[in-house]
Parts: C-alpha cells; sequence; structure tokens
C-alpha cells in the first residue's frame, strides 16, 4: 500500500504542476490523468480510476487524430476498469474500440494487437462466453509468438488465460498443463513476487482442487496468497479471492472451521473493496453456503444460496454457468432437507442453464441429470428417476466422469 500511496502522491503532484504550467487540453495532462487512473487500479479503488482514465480520454479526444494509438490505450483502460467493476459489456465496447483504432494505427504484428485481442477473450470469460473467449486468446497467443520472445511475461498471461478457459470448461488437464506453461516463463522473466507469479500458483491451486487434490491445491493458494500480501493493499480485492479459494479447499477436506475463518477474512475484504452485487461477491456467498451444506446446516446453506442467486441473478448474465451451480447448490440444499419439489425445480434450472452455457457432454450437465434422477427415485417416481439415469449412462459413456466442484 505504502508504494502506491507515493506513487499516487507523486503522480498528483505533477498533475498539479502541468495544470499551471499547460494548456488545459494538453496531452501531458492526459497523459498525467491516466497514470493516476492507473495506480488508483491497482489499489482496487475503481470508480476514482475510471474517472481519471475519463479525463485522460475527453483530453485526448480533443487533441489527436480519432486514429491515435493514445486514444486506443484510453479505451483499453477504460475497458479493463469496468471489466474489473463487473460492467461486461462496456468493457467488451471499450476495448474492441480500442482493436479497431490499433488495428489502422499499427503493423499487424504489433504486440500491443495480441494484448487487445487478449483482453476481449478475458471479457468473454468473465461472462461466460468460454468458447468465443478462446478464439479470442488463442489468435493473441499466436500473434505474441511471432513478436515476442519465448519467455516473455506477455506470453505468460496468455498461457494463463487459456488455462483459465480450459479449466471453465472442464478439461482439466489442459488447463493445468497451460498454467504450468505460464508459471515455468514467469519464474525466468519476473521478480520471484511478482504478481503474475501468484496468479499462476492461484490458477494451479484451482486446477487441483477440481481434481481432487487438495494438498496440492492448498500448497499453490498459499504460495499465492504470499506473494499477493507483499505487494497489494491490505483491502485489495485480490487478496479476498485468495482467502476465498484457501477456505474452499478446507471446506473440501472437510476442515470446516478453518474454512470459515477464511471466508470470513475474504468477506471483510469484499465488503470496503467491492459494489454489493458484484460478481465476485456472489460467488463468495455460495462458497459460505458450500460450508454449511457439508456440515449439514441446510437452513443456514439456504440463506447463503438465496443470497447469492438473487444476487446473482441482477450481476451475472442469464445463462452464467455460475448461476447454474447456485440452483445446483439450493438444490441439493432443499433435497436434503426432504423437500423434494423445490429441489426438482432448483435442479432443472440449473439443467435448462446448462444446456445453453457448456457442451452437453459437460460433467456439470452430467450431475444435473443424475441430481434429477435422485430425487425422483427419493419421491418414488421410479420411471422418471430411470429416463434420468440413463441420460446419465449415455453422457457418460462418452466423455467426463468428474463431479460439479465450488464456483470460484
Amino acid at each position: 500500500m505504502g508504494e502506491y500511496s507515493k506513487a499516487l502522491s507523486s503522480q498528483e503532484t505533477a498533475l498539479e504542476i502541468f495544470k499551471v504550467a499547460l494548456p488545459p487540453n494538453h496531452p501531458d495532462l492526459a497523459t498525467s490523468y491516466s497514470n493516476i487512473g492507473g495506480v488508483y487500479n491497482n489499489m482496487g479503488e475503481y470508480s476514482k480510476a475510471l474517472s481519471s482514465h475519463e479525463m485522460a480520454f475527453e483530453i485526448r479526444k480533443i487533441t489527436l487524430p480519432p486514429n491515435h494509438p493514445d486514444l486506443a490505450a484510453s479505451y483499453n483502460n477504460i475497458g479493463k476498469v469496468y471489466n474489473q467493476m463487473g460492467e461486461y459489456s462496456k468493457a467488451v465496447s471499450s476495448y474492441k474500440r480500442s482493436l479497431e483504432i490499433l488495428e489502422v494505427a499499427l503493423p499487424s504484428n504489433h504486440p500491443i494487437l495480441a494484448t487487445s485481442h487478449n483482453n476481449i477473450g478475458k471479457v468473454y470469460s468473465d461472462m461466460g462466453e468460454y468458447s468465443q473467449a478462446l478464439v479470442w486468446c488463442e489468435r493473441s497467443l499466436e500473434m505474441k509468438k511471432i513478436a515476442l520472445p519465448l519467455n516473455h511475461p506477455d506470453l505468460a498471461s496468455s498461457y494463463n488465460n487459456i488455462g483459465e478457459l480450459y479449466y471453465r470448461m472442464g478439461e482439466y488437464t489442459k488447463a493445468l498443463s497451460s498454467h504450468e506453461r505460464s508459471l515455468e516463463i514467469s519464474k525466468i522473466a519476473l521478480p520471484p513476487n511478482h504478481p503474475h507469479l501468484a496468479t499462476s500458483y492461484s490458477n494451479i491451486g484451482l486446477v487441483y482442487s477440481s481434481m481432487n487434490e487438495f494438498s496440492k491445491s492448498l500448497s499453490s493458494y498459499e504460495r499465492s496468497l504470499e506473494i499477493f500480501k507483499m505487494v497489494l493493499p491490505s483491502s485489495h480485492p485480490v487478496l479476498a479471492h485468495s482467502y476465498n479459494n484457501i477456505g474452499m479447499v478446507h471446506s473440501r477436506m472437510k476442515e470446516y472451521s478453518k474454512a470459515l475463518s477464511s471466508y470470513e477474512k475474504s468477506l471483510e475484504i469484499f465488503k470496503i473493496a467491492l459494489p454489493l452485487n458484484h460478481p465476485d461477491l456472489v460467488r463468495f456467498y455460495n462458497n459460505i453456503g458450500m460450508v454449511y451444506s457439508r456440515m449439514g446446516e441446510y437452513s443456514k446453506a439456504l440463506v447463503w444460496f438465496e443470497k447469492s442467486l438473487d444476487i446473482g441473478k441482477i450481476a451475472l448474465p442469464s445463462n452464467h454457468p455460475d448461476l447454474a451451480a447456485f440452483y445446483n447448490n439450493t438444490g441439493e440444499a432443499y433435497h436434503r432437507m426432504g423437500e423434494y419439489s423445490k429441489a426438482l425445480s432448483s435442479y432443472e434450472r440449473s439443467l435448462e442453464i446448462l444446456k445453453i452455457a457448456v457442451p452437453l457432454n459437460h460433467s456439470y450437465v452430467v450431475s444435473s441429470y443424475n441430481n434429477i434422477a435422485l430425487v425422483y427415485s427419493d419421491m418414488g417416481e421410479s420411471s422418471k428417476a430411470l429416463s434420468y439415469y440413463q441420460k446419465v449412462q449415455e453422457i457418460s459413456k462418452k466423455s467426463l466422469s468428474s463431479t460439479h466442484p465450488d464456483v470460484s
């Protein structure tokens, strides 16, 4: 936090000097506003970051040609902040406008074009449109392989994003391979406490967790947290994610008190750093519900699941896979409580979303069919249960067998 405060103070001092010494629309003023926006963004103060980047953009729009790279930079910076605020459609719009300018202003193999493609892919990933995201991110990686040295940090970033997409698509082996390649590059290219290393460790931890290798997962997550604590402000949302991830692993290891302790630390940070309807806060509520569910306290679990759903329906696209997970978890709690009609309704809504959001042979779809079959069986409706079990068998023969993980 101290380094960010020093950087902010330095940039604000420079801005005040420029305001006195330069005309009101001088390009150096735009640069100062942009730099201040970057510092605020790194501090997790997204509203202030957005305001600063918009000030930079307004000056550049007046003083620069319409296809100047600095205008593209402003659109890119604004898109980045919108993405971190969870305003994904605005983020995509800003990033694509940036790319349009860059494609006119730069050579076709310029590294910045690759970064622009990668940024668009990342937003599509956050929106749950993983196939679309993979197209953009793989295009970005191919550009970077041509334009950059083999151990350049930007290549590590691309492998990291592709690994995240494979994870979301349920292809864990491919995900792990991509994240490990990212980590290998980062270890060569970056200082030992660089945030990109922490991100790689975190993503490797997530894949191991989904593969049920919990000790490896916990080790990776804890290494990630150690690095983030060194380089980020104490209220930064990324720290909340780190505590949340560690809590998830403890929960799956049946270490529930440790899980709740980690989640409490995460909640404290989230409440300071993010809007109350932010998608990340929604996922956090779901994960607390999972702890109570695993403890057999289904009424408490439902409180958190329903809170997660209420906000998730506002904060996420209507067919986002995470909403399917929230409905699935709600259905499981109702099922355990013997409220079969409510359980069935939740499971069916989960399945409806999954049929749109992921491939039909995805493990999540298998899990949903199986859960519906179990409810019908417990209701004594054997023929309906059998029809769903048959669908499980049909899909399982073709592909996946893993179970539905927590949402991270």
